[in-house]
């Protein structure tokens, strides 16, 4: 995207496949994840590996031990740490994360650990915002500690139903921390959130190409989850995330 272009465009992606197709289409960055179906968790050390050699991408990693809820344990704490730590030694230009307490606030203590891990790369909170308390505490608690970015669909399945919470983040932020929206964000509605301020749109682009499977075994699921099809393969599509991005351009150029 050119540079007359305020609003950057970050591709959700789950493959190597995705993430050179957000590079192809001129995404500014991805969010590195494994597990679509959990919401996103922490990617291997080979994905990460891959996606920085073979893009132009901003790599931004996410950091999440399983699917659920963001309240995390011992344990959790730190493997998350640890993968943090083995991120930013990778390369990674950026991290991914969010923690809360189990009453809803922001798990401040825990989240300034990733900013002392992260030596300069820029820090996301995902939407872990969306399920807290007190989702304008918990910005301000974000910024103080010096996160760069938060993802929000304002605390909505979906964005454009949340839009009206993340313009009041966005003029709330005052500038002090990116705002990005995500959740249902395609070339349709995107222009709804630069109207109304976000720093940047978040976009799975998901499509599914059929398995090349012939032979299908009945009565047997993988993942234990019947409603999940094992023999369709999701990827980032390079066509709709250009799509987002030219509705974009040709609003600034405007």
């Amino acid at each position: 995207m050119p540079p007359s272009s305020p609003v950057s465009v970050e591709v959700c992606a789950y493959s190597l496949f995705s993430c050179i197709a957000a590079d192809r289409a001129g995404a500014q960055r991805v969010e590195l994840c494994a597990s679509p179906w959990e919401g996103g968790t922490t990617p291997s050390a080979g994905l990460v590996e891959q996606a920085l050699k073979s893009t132009s991408l901003e790599i931004h990693a996410m950091v999440r031990p399983r699917g659920g809820d963001f309240v995390y344990d011992e344990t959790e704490k730190q493997t998350m740490l640890a993968e943090a730590s083995a991120l930013v030694a990778q390369g990674v230009h950026g991290i991914v994360v969010g923690a809360l307490k189990p009453d809803g606030d922001l798990d401040v203590e825990f989240m300034g650990e990733f900013k002392q891990i992260a030596a300069g790369r820029e820090l996301t909170c995902h939407r872990a915002i969306d399920v807290s308390r007190e989702p304008l505490e918990v910005m301000e608690q974000l910024i103080a500690i010096g996160f760069h970015r938060i993802l929000t669909s304002g605390c909505k399945d979906k964005a454009l139903d949340g839009i009206e919470n993340i313009a009041e983040l966005v003029s709330a932020a005052k500038g002090r921390i990116q705002i990005m929206a995500g959740s249902g964000v395609n070339p349709m509605n995107c222009l709804d959130f630069v109207q109304v301020g976000v720093d940047a749109i978040h976009l799975s682009a998901r499509t599914t190409r059929n398995s090349e499977m012939d032979y299908r075994r009945p009565g047997i699921s993988m993942g234990g989850v019947e409603a999940i099809s094992e023999f369709e393969v999701a990827y980032s599509s390079e066509e709709i995330i250009r799509a987002a991005i030219s509705k974009i351009q040709e609003l600034f150029s405007e």
